[in-house]
């Protein structure tokens, strides 16, 4: 048992490496991953943020965080698929645990969520953030843009998010249309994919519906996304409701006719190109699920993500 260890989000020494916990036992930070405030150092950072108020129909995104962090302790030991490698032996990552916010007072939610971040990013660390409901994208692309410009916006979701509001609102489906308005994200070289909704405005960005998803391969949507973006700095926000309910039931708003999973981890695979400055993974809702199927589904997509960072680092 000498080579094994236990508790690796706390007893961990370093923050590179593989931990060896039982995958049913130790405490579940992001893939095992040391907890600490302390970022020196580190090349990604995992910040939760349990915040659902804005959502317009279930609630629980609260505690989406807290669910793929224990969804993602299936990752811990081997290599991690389909990277063949293991994600930390070359890239320190720590979990710094989640934002903590006033339940009764929402309108301090975003300036609180965009500092905590902005401190992070100012470290030169990359940012992966775990909603959450999907407002908290926008102070995470204000704290971003703040750094690195205005941002190619690369979104799945089943929704726009284009619907309007006054610029005060706390509103998990308008953060695009703020960001656009106010110059945080580069529309014209921003792309959706998974849409099957209607919305009132696209603001010009490009986008890729549900019923083409499912027409075109992996590969031709990926091609689509890279050709789109280009070499601007991106920002890469998940919204698990982009899968199909039959992939990720527990969600706030899910829509019918959605991808499967494995068609959309085949296009996150593809993307290592991109040259993504911050990520996030939101409204997973624990909840209205059974055996942590959106968990899963959630966590491996935020898997994805370091995988895509690691990968540029080995390389760079």
């Amino acid at each position: 048992m000498a080579s094994k260890s236990i508790d690796n989000a706390f007893t961990a020494k370093s923050a590179r490496g593989a931990a060896t916990d039982p995958t049913y036992a130790g405490a579940l930070s992001f893939m095992r991953r040391r907890y600490s405030k302390d970022i020196e150092g580190a090349d990604a950072v995992v910040l939760g943020i349990p915040f659902d108020a804005a959502v317009s129909n279930r609630p629980g995104a609260r505690f989406g965080a807290q669910a793929i962090r224990r969804a993602s302790a299936i990752f811990d030991n081997d290599p991690q698929y389909p990277f063949s490698r293991d994600l930390f032996e070359a890239m320190a990552v720590v979990d710094y645990g989640d934002v903590l916010l006033d339940y009764g007072n929402h309108q301090k939610t975003p300036a609180l969520i965009e500092a905590e971040a902005a401190k992070i990013i100012a470290s030169g660390a990359f940012l992966l953030s775990l909603g959450g409901d999907h407002f908290v994208t926008w102070p995470l692309l204000k704290a971003h843009a703040a750094k690195h410009g205005p941002l190619a916006l690369v979104h799945f979701d089943a929704h726009q998010d284009t619907w309007d509001d006054d610029g005060e609102r706390i509103d998990h489906g308008s953060f695009v249309a703020r960001a656009v308005r106010e110059g945080v994200i580069d529309a014209d070289h921003s792309i959706q994919i998974g849409i099957r909704t209607h919305a009132p405005e696209d603001f010009g960005i490009e986008i890729l519906h549900g019923y083409e998803v499912e027409d075109l391969s992996a590969q031709a949507i990926a091609e689509k996304i890279l050709a789109h973006v280009g070499n601007r700095p991106a920002y890469l926000t998940f919204d698990i409701d982009c899968l199909d309910p039959a992939f990720a039931p527990g969600t706030g708003t899910p829509v019918a006719g959605g991808p499967s999973s494995a068609k959309i981890l085949s296009v996150l695979r593809k993307l290592g190109s991109l040259d993504i400055r911050g990520a996030d993974v939101v409204e997973v809702a624990p909840a209205y699920d059974h055996a942590d199927i959106t968990a899963i589904a959630g966590a491996t997509v935020a898997m994805y993500m370091l995988g895509l960072k690691a990968e540029r680092l080995a390389t760079s």
